[in-house]
């Protein structure tokens, strides 16, 4: 298969978190068959991140993930774009660095491994267990995929998922007075939260919120008894400086639940490539054992998770290149 070719193929396989088995077993036989060793690390049942390397003691590795946030889009293709979930997110990174793996394993590079992980749409599961495997320690720097426009990212931020929760007393909604509702009190400190300046970094940038999810109640009739919000908050400082803030609006109306944590990272700057800060976040804050971090990879993150998602084929052919150019320098530094 061409690099398309291949883009296209794991596009076909349906991989929303949670259900990464058979691209996991794909992925495996693939790079077998090209003369890797492989090797499947169980995270859950049905759930394994792929490791492939050339020699023992691998010190560069090439990686992404291979999960990806639903529904499940039939891929498809014209003669500038490939389209379906997972084209630029991450499905088309991975044919791209395993391109680039090939190419530089006929140029006679053999420090070097491959490592695709699972869950990273959700918590990163597949990157904490990775981060305990052996191999780990053995690698001096991580090349982590996700779609930056082919720039080198230089820092990214952090993420923070929590629940906001709230209790009430359910009545007749005849008699409010008898009751008292969650639902209000929810939306009196979400309204407060809104209202909020949260801090910036001057490196990161601003620290942004996400109210992503609301729900509660039993029906219109009923004094609603409880009611809960997901929000998502792209770190740019310390979490615990955004929770404080956040505890201090919800005082004693609720709770708060803490669902993942993600630290914002700065990763390392290389000469000649194009680069920025991005503002979402990856697997790389859990993946502090493999070295240090760089990022870069091909496609847009404004057209990730959404119906129209893609990935452009001359992005695919430039980031193969970028891979190995990226590989080469490490791997001088390496040699000095």
């Amino acid at each position: 298969m061409n690099l398309f070719e291949l883009t296209l193929e794991l596009i076909k396989i349906p991989s929303i978190s949670g259900e990464e088995e058979t691209i996991g077993f794909f992925l495996k036989d693939y790079l077998t068959e090209l003369g890797w060793t492989t090797e499947l690390q169980p995270v859950s049942e049905k759930r394994n991140n792929l490791i492939a390397y050339l020699n023992d003691s691998p010190e560069i590795f090439l990686s992404t993930h291979m999960d990806t946030v639903p529904p499940f889009i039939e891929p498809h293709e014209d003669e500038e774009k490939i389209y379906g979930r997972g084209a630029c997110d991450a499905k088309g990174i991975i044919a791209a660095q395993i391109f680039a793996a090939e190419n530089l394993r006929k140029q006679g590079f053999t420090n070097l491994g491959l490592l695709f992980t699972v869950d990273e749409e959700l918590s990163s599961q597949g990157a904490k267990i990775a981060n305990t495997h052996p191999i780990a320690k053995k690698c001096k720097y991580l090349i982590n995929g996700e779609p930056t426009d082919n720039y080198l990212a230089i820092g990214s931020k952090g993420s923070l998922r929590l629940l906001i929760k709230t209790y009430g007393k359910a009545a007749h909604s005849a008699y409010p007075e008898e009751g008292e509702s969650a639902i209000e009190k929810l939306l009196d400190i979400l309204q407060e939260i809104r209202q909020t300046k949260l801090p910036s970094d001057d490196f990161f940038g601003e620290t942004t919120l996400n109210i992503g999810t609301i729900s509660g109640g039993l029906k219109t009739n009923i004094i609603p008894p409880f009611a809960e919000a997901g929000l998502h908050v792209r770190l740019t400082t310390d979490e615990r400086e955004i929770l404080k803030i956040l505890r201090s609006k919800v005082r004693d109306k609720g709770e708060i639940e803490v669902l993942t944590i993600a630290k914002p990272v700065k990763m390392l700057a290389i000469e000649g490539f194009n680069q920025k800060v991005v503002r979402f976040t990856t697997d790389i804050p859990h993946l502090d054992n493999w070295g240090k971090p760089l990022l870069l990879g091909p496609g847009s993150i404004l057209v990730a998770h959404t119906d129209k998602e893609f990935v452009r084929k001359q992005d695919l052919i430039e980031a193969v290149s970028l891979y190995e150019t990226l590989v080469k320098k490490l791997n001088r530094e390496l040699e000095k």
